[in-house]
């Protein structure tokens, strides 16, 4: 154990010795000191140049995408057209099972906001009263802070509604399935 002590102080004094400061030479003999490094770095083209070979020049007014997009939107709503919901978002002022609640919280609606009209529907075993019929949830932020001051429990929720204009394919003896 002794000898560990000893060969423990004999290290730590001759890394407190070792650390000695070191001078550095005076800068000016560095002065004349080049480095050449260029044959070792790679070499690489005018990125403006290559470029310009690559893509021709871009269109300089916005006009040339009007069409194309004009007919894209055109494309998607004529598809919409067609289909019998939309997606959207109404404000839920309430939701609950009893059914006095829901006729009395509508009749307040109706007379504290008449501008907005609010409807009942019934999924069993719930009743919901909402209001309006919003395709953004942006447009929905509107109604929801008016109704909010008189109805806390109010929230904007995600549904769907059946399009005014959608008209269901009318079934004639020629296309209506056979049943034999």
């Amino acid at each position: 154990m002794k000898n560990f002590w000893i060969v423990g102080l004999v290290v730590l004094t001759w890394g407190c010795a070792s650390s000695a400061v070191v001078i550095t030479p005076d800068p000016s003999a560095y002065a004349g000191y080049q480095e050449d490094l260029s044959t070792a770095l790679p070499d690489f083209p005018d990125y403006k140049e290559e470029l310009q070979k690559v893509t021709p020049a871009a269109p300089s007014s916005s006009q040339a995408v009007d069409a194309p997009l004009a007919q894209l939107m055109q494309k998607g709503y004529e598809k919409a057209k067609g289909e019998p919901y939309f997606s959207g978002f109404t404000v839920l002022v309430y939701s609950g099972v009893d059914r006095n609640e829901a006729f009395r919280t509508r009749d307040n609606l109706a007379a504290a906001f008449p501008e907005l009209s609010p409807e009942m529907q019934y999924q069993q075993p719930r009743y919901l009263v909402k209001v309006g019929r919003y395709g953004y949830k942006i447009e929905a932020q509107r109604a929801f802070s008016t109704l909010k001051t008189q109805f806390p429990m109010a929230r904007i929720m995600q549904d769907r509604f059946q399009r005014k204009e959608y008209t269901p394919p009318t079934s004639t003896d020629a296309n209506a399935p056979r049943q034999d």
